[in-house]
């Protein structure tokens, strides 16, 4: 049986997703609003920085419409401003995720903040620093009536990291929502136990998406007898009786992972999101695309699944990606690419 993801993938649109000439969009999660239209939201900041470390600094969280679900998306707001420093996300929103239940669109996110000079182009950002930012990140969850706001932002993290001893005591990031019909909202994370140990996955659920959250068991999900195996980016929706996630083959040393490629999108599903089964055939997609115009390319990077869904379907597949030799060797800006997807 091949896998139900990658069997359904059509050609990708070359000037379909989201693209802004002088900044760089990662991210990327998108939903039909009240007006008909799509709307993505995904993270950005100035190409001037360079990739870097500016995505934990200087990113914004931005909303991008289009009259069709392929797009292009044309930029139309910022979703968030910086605020006083003493709030978990004041100075950087990463990791946008747009979910809607019982009227109130809900905006999963994580943001840092930090001390000290909020750094700009060419200035260098050393590692000690970079990591000390990087453990301020903290999953939040904004809320409004309309896809065009206001939004009511929070003053507290959604779930905060647990105390030193459990796995998860670090951070909470690359959040991703399974909202059922009676608002429980199954929440997967991202975390780890101290620096340079291996990122992990947990699983958080709650009445409703706007919590509490609590815990379904201490360990993470997804535990691997190899060291090397390493997953991230999850996009959890329920469905049929299953919760199914997609989520980035991040293997480690070339070991080839859980598809055999780095990068490319690995297929579950769980009964109850804490046993997890991988698909006999994982691979959900590839970093090698098929565009509309008929040429191929190796994208160097596909990160940040994201599924649109249209009257309980699947339609659409989202991606951050970047032209490029290697991952992460960027030439020019980064974008979000979208994968139409077979329905019948």
């Amino acid at each position: 049986m091949g896998n139900p993801i990658f069997e359904k993938l059509m050609p990708a649109p070359k000037n379909g997703g989201f693209k802004m000439e002088d900044y760089y969009i990662w991210c990327g999660s998108a939903i039909k609003g009240e007006d008909g239209r799509f709307h993505i939201f995904a993270s950005r900041w100035k190409k001037e920085l360079g990739f870097g470390m500016h995505w934990l600094f200087n990113c914004e969280i931005v909303r991008a419409a289009s009259d069709k679900p392929e797009g292009p998306y044309e930029f139309e707001e910022v979703v968030f401003n910086r605020r006083e420093r003493c709030y978990f996300d004041a100075l950087n929103q990463h990791n946008p995720s747009i979910k809607f239940w019982n009227g109130t669109y809900y905006l999963f996110y994580f943001g840092t903040t930090y001390g000290g000079p909020i750094p700009g182009p060419g200035d260098q950002i050393s590692s000690e620093r970079a990591s000390e930012v990087w453990n301020n990140k903290r999953i939040g969850v904004a809320t409004a009536k309309s896809i065009y706001g206001p939004w009511k932002r929070p003053d507290q993290p959604l779930i905060e990291p647990r105390r030193p001893g459990h796995w998860d005591c670090t951070i909470t990031t690359n959040p991703s929502a399974a909202i059922l019909p009676d608002g429980t909202t199954y929440l997967i994370y991202k975390s780890r136990e101290y620096a340079g140990s291996t990122l992990q996955l947990g699983i958080a659920r709650a009445p409703r998406p706007d919590g509490p959250y609590e815990r379904l068991q201490n360990d993470p999900i997804f535990k691997f007898s190899n060291p090397d195996f390493h997953v991230e980016d999850p996009f959890i929706w329920y469905d049929n009786g299953l919760f199914h996630v997609i989520m980035k083959d991040d293997f480690k040393n070339n070991c080839g992972g859980i598809t055999g490629e780095w990068g490319a999108g690995v297929y579950a599903t769980s009964i109850d999101c804490i046993n997890w089964n991988i698909h006999s055939d994982p691979k959900a997609y590839s970093r090698k695309v098929t565009w509309d115009d008929g040429t191929v390319t190796t994208q160097c990077n596909l990160e940040r699944p994201n599924l649109l869904f249209q009257n309980g379907k699947a339609t659409h597949l989202f991606l951050a990606t970047g032209n490029g030799r290697n991952p992460y060797e960027f030439e020019g800006v980064t974008w979000n690419m979208v994968i139409p997807l077979k329905t019948d």
